[in-house]
């Protein structure tokens, strides 16, 4: 139980000074590049491989394969796969004051563009941006990260759960430049 409450209280102190994930993203179309493409019209998927880079407005993600798979009302669902030995990625500009960023990085990242929660499976790792500079991380074999409310969990099995002995997540949280003159 103590452990939850400190996870509690990170996670609190990951989502002060909230800014949320660009929302002009959301109207953007999706531009996708890689070496190849295949589609399925009938399923509306969308397969593409080979050095993949989809872009969204200011959300950027990058993978070995991607399959986008589209919903009646229009909505598009995005899995990444990364390359052998490497990691899937996503990057996205944060609303609120400028230069402010999230990426993140995992051996599958799965995006649903209806509800913008970007999920990260295998050697998961988040942090958040000013400019260049890292504000906050996280790191575990699960991340759920909803970019509406800048809210993300971690845990440490890839299956999203959190086991006993399934390893550890591991979060470094800077001091607000607030907190810094008190």
């Amino acid at each position: 139980m103590k452990h939850f409450f400190l996870l509690l209280l990170l996670l609190n102190a990951l989502v002060a000074g909230q800014a949320y994930a660009e929302k002009a993203d959301s109207d953007k179309p999706t531009n996708v590049e890689a070496d190849q493409m295949a589609y399925d019209d009938v399923k509306q998927i969308n397969t593409f491989t080979g050095n993949v880079i989809l872009t969204r407005g200011t959300l950027i993600m990058r993978a070995h394969k991607l399959v986008v798979s589209q919903d009646p009302q229009g909505y598009q669902f995005a899995t990444l796969l990364a390359p052998a030995g490497g990691l899937a990625t996503f990057r996205q500009k944060r609303d609120g004051a400028p230069n402010q960023w999230i990426e993140g990085q995992a051996e599958r990242i799965e995006y649903d563009g209806k509800t913008e929660i970007v999920k990260l499976f295998s050697k998961a790792k988040m942090r958040r941006l000013e400019g260049s500079k890292p504000t906050d991380e996280v790191e575990g074999e699960f991340i759920s990260y909803d970019s509406r409310a800048e809210f993300f969990t971690v845990n440490n099995t890839p299956t999203g759960e959190n086991k006993p002995g399934g390893g550890r997540i591991k979060a470094v949280i800077q001091p607000r430049s607030e907190a810094k003159g008190k």
